[in-house]
């Protein structure tokens, strides 16, 4: 058998479903923009900023959302191994390395952009957790958003492999 035989020979569980990542960010995307709305209120911009700076914000913020859901995803799928979201024990272990990469990224931006570089500030509606020092919305926001998503592009798991 060559090399070339070797490299093409198909290896159990080490597939990765695109139907699985469509679905995945086709929650994700939506649900970001949604939130990102939803929390602005919470954020000094909505009572000092435009219109205008309030749409940008949203829309630019959401962008990052999916650049780090993209980033915490693939992150924990190499890390993880491959079979994802075959192989059950893989799927739970990118999920919960996912959600990690992400909350932990947020926490820090949050931190950077709020407390180093003041580049934008909460309102006095934005809910604090004590120990993080970091705002309930966006920690709540990196916990549900990739848990819906990856519990939508589970869904039809059986269907992909066909």
């Amino acid at each position: 058998m060559s090399v070339r035989a070797l490299a093409a020979a198909p290896v159990v569980g080490s597939q990765i479903s695109l139907g699985a990542l469509r679905r995945y960010f086709a929650v994700i995307i939506p649900a970001h923009l949604i939130w990102e709305f939803a929390h602005m209120p919470l954020y000094t911009i909505w009572n000092d900023g435009t219109w205008g700076e309030i749409v940008f914000a949203a829309v630019h913020c959401t962008g990052g959302d999916i650049l780090i859901g993209m980033s915490a995803l693939m992150l924990a799928m190499m890390l993880t191994g491959s079979g994802w979201p075959f192989v059950a024990a893989t799927r739970h272990r990118v999920t919960i390395l996912a959600v990690a990469f992400g909350l932990g990224y947020t926490l820090f931006s949050e931190w950077l952009n709020i407390v180093i570089r003041a580049a934008w500030a909460y309102s006095d509606l934005m809910p604090i957790i004590p120990v993080l020092d970091a705002g309930l919305s966006p920690v709540l926001q990196w916990i549900v958003i990739p848990l819906a998503g990856f519990w939508w592009a589970a869904r039809h798991v059986a269907t992909d492999r066909a």
